[in-house]
Formats: structure tokens, sequence, C-alpha cells
């Protein structure tokens, strides 16, 4: 079944009299469990596209569905609502809350939904041990390596159980053995949650995880380069 489908959705900026096509007419799906990959170089639509399908941006034009939901009939209260119980993500640059622990960071996204103590406390030690970082649990973002702020932002984005996880450039900012560890523990949990993955990359190594990958060039999906990878 389709978590995600975008049909025919554009994207243009507009800077004074100067237009930018970041996209231009992309039609794709995306079934339940995926863990695909957005490819492409510099300035191809990846992030864009992400934007639009986590309810952080609205498309030009087209049409977005999540599990059917119509979501350019939603305002911009229900679009919140929506994002806030179904997507997850990840970004590059980790995005944790200073001044909050490990635990704090991902127990942040409860406290929102208004889950309860015992519950909250529950799934974030059962998040924090998924990633490796229980004795971390106390510890500030300026406290931990990139690697490990990462794989706390992971576990923040599966807190509240979502449909989807959005990850942009997830291993950027991370050495070769920590985006190593980053991206086995994203496909486990993929595997072991059912939580559809979606990530965007330009990494050869981050590419070869996913199940299926999904090649963007100038905004456009480019269909001989978008395959199922054989490694």
């Amino acid at each position: 079944m389709s978590a995600i489908e975008v049909e025919q959705i554009t994207k243009t900026y507009k800077i004074g009299t100067q237009e930018t096509h970041a996209l231009r007419g992309v039609t794709a799906s995306f079934n339940e469990g995926e863990f695909t990959a957005l490819v492409g170089p510099s300035g191809s639509g990846k992030t864009t596209l992400l934007q639009i399908i986590g309810c952080l941006d609205q498309p030009t034009s087209g049409a977005l569905r999540i599990k059917g939901q119509d979501v350019s009939r939603l305002n911009a209260d229900q679009r919140a609502d929506l994002r806030k119980g179904t997507i997850g993500f990840v970004f590059q640059f980790f995005a944790l809350i200073p001044g909050l622990t490990a635990y704090e960071n991902v127990e942040l996204p409860l406290l929102l939904n208004g889950e309860g103590t015992a519950a909250r406390k529950a799934r974030v030690l059962e998040l924090l041990d998924a990633v490796g970082l229980s004795e971390r649990a106390n510890h500030r973002p300026d406290q931990l390596s990139g690697g490990e702020q990462q794989r706390v932002a992971v576990a923040r984005a599966l807190s509240v159980r979502p449909l989807m996880v959005l990850a942009d450039e997830p291993t950027a900012n991370l050495d070769t053995e920590n985006g190593k560890q980053v991206m086995e523990i994203m496909r486990r949990l993929n595997q072991e949650t059912g939580v559809t993955f979606l990530f965007a990359t330009h990494d050869p190594r981050v590419v070869s995880y996913a199940t299926r990958v999904v090649q963007l060039r100038d905004g456009r999906i480019d269909d001989n380069h978008s395959a199922i990878p054989t490694v």
C-alpha cells in the first residue's frame, strides 16, 4: 500500500522577476515499509521534495497524498497536526535542542503529543537502547559526538511511531564509520518497525543501504537511473 503519493508536483521560487523551477512535474509513490534513497546532484530537487512530502512547504501545483489523504485540502493547522503525528525528521545538522539531554530530546515529541509519563519513559528508554545510547541518556548534545547526536535524532524521529521518517543528507556531517553506524541503525529500525524511510543523499555508500533508489535531475525523476539496487 502506498504511504506517500506525489502527482505532477511542481515548485517554483520567485526572486524579483526571476523564477527558479526546483521541481518540474514529479510523480512518484512510496510504499509502506520502503527504505528509499532520493539521489541526485546539488540543485536536483531532493530537499525540496522532502520538504513538500514532510508538509514543511507547499507545492506550486500538483497533489500530495499521505495514506490517501489529500494534503492540499488541509489548512495550516491541519497540516501541522498531520506532520506532528505522522512524520519524523532527521536533519543533516542534527537539530537537537542544546539545553536538553538526549533523553529529553527524544521525549519532547511525546510530550507535545500528550503522552502519559509512564508511556513516555518506556518509549524513550526503548529507543535510546535501540540506537545504543542508553548510557548517554543524561548527556546534552555538546557532550555527545556527531554520530551520537544523529543517533539521538533518529530515536527522536521514531518516538511517536510515525508513518514515515524523512532524512535529509543524514550522514553528510559524519565520518565514514559514524555514517555507517547511523545507516545500519536506520535500516534495522526500518526492518523491525515497518516505518517508511525516505532519505536524500549524494553518497554512494549511503545509497547502497537503500532497497529502492529514485534519481532526481533538474527537478524531474530520471527513470533511466531509478531502480532497485543490486548491492
